[in-house]
């Protein structure tokens, strides 16, 4: 059987290295680290294919739906808020 294996998506082990330390798989820290990691990786095949304006769209999605749990975790808990993307990595506005 053909298995199509997508070059953007997360394996299992990359998963597993996000959430290595999170406790509650499904919540907003969580999410927002795996989305962070996606992010980075479909921004390095759109470097090198420039033209495929589908995978920009979900990018963009992508990256809408991380500003949303952002300001949500922010009006939650700033202190997690400010730990999370010191962690991740993200510019401070």
């Amino acid at each position: 059987m053909n298995k199509l294996i997508y070059k953007n998506m997360l394996t299992k082990e990359e998963k597993e290295e996000v959430l290595k330390d999170k406790e509650n798989t499904g919540g907003t820290e969580a999410q927002v680290s795996l989305l962070s990691k996606k992010i980075e990786k479909l921004s390095a095949h759109l470097k090198e294919n420039p033209k495929d304006i589908h995978s920009r769209k979900g990018l963009l999605d992508m990256i809408s739906k991380r500003r949303k749990l952002l300001k949500y975790l922010k009006s939650k808990d700033e202190k997690k808020h400010e730990d999370l993307i010191a962690k991740i990595g993200l510019k401070k506005k």
